[in-house]
């Protein structure tokens, strides 16, 4: 197994049925860039893999309230893969973060980049870039402290 180099990494996932969007902070913990979406299964490997090669020091977990603000059925399927996360990554900190209209604001960067409508119509893209949202604003959060 390789040595992890530097600063472990903060990372962050936006959890879906089908996909997950990854994000990781660059190593001084300014920024925030898309990792790659994955299905669920591939996600925690990924994350495994990243853990090994650099370190994972937090994980932020997008948390889907609803609207006003209330837990539902989304908050308690991503309970239940933040579950499956801690057993895949033990010592792993795990926080969870608001991500109410991430994916709009995702879709908002996509489209301020220059990308093509197709482009903001690829769900597995707006994915990645919602968890770098979630991402820089815990990190936006973190340097206010």
């Amino acid at each position: 197994m390789l040595e992890p180099i530097g600063a472990p990494r903060i990372v962050a996932v936006d959890y879906g049925t089908k996909r997950v969007g990854l994000a990781v902070a660059d190593p001084l913990r300014l920024f925030a860039r898309p990792f790659g979406t994955y299905g669920p299964s591939e996600a925690v490997a990924v994350l495994r893999q990243l853990r090994a090669e650099e370190g994972i020091e937090v994980i932020v977990v997008g948390w889907p309230l609803l609207p006003d603000g209330t837990e539902g059925a989304a908050t308690r399927r991503v309970r239940q893969y933040i579950n499956r996360l801690r057993n895949a990554l033990p010592g792993v900190e795990i926080v969870t973060w608001d991500e109410r209209y991430t994916s709009e604001m995702a879709r908002q960067a996509i489209r301020e980049a220059g990308a093509r409508r197709k482009a903001r119509r690829d769900r597995a893209r707006v994915d990645a870039a919602a968890a770098a949202v979630i991402l820089q604003e815990y990190l936006d959060a973190g340097s206010r402290e």
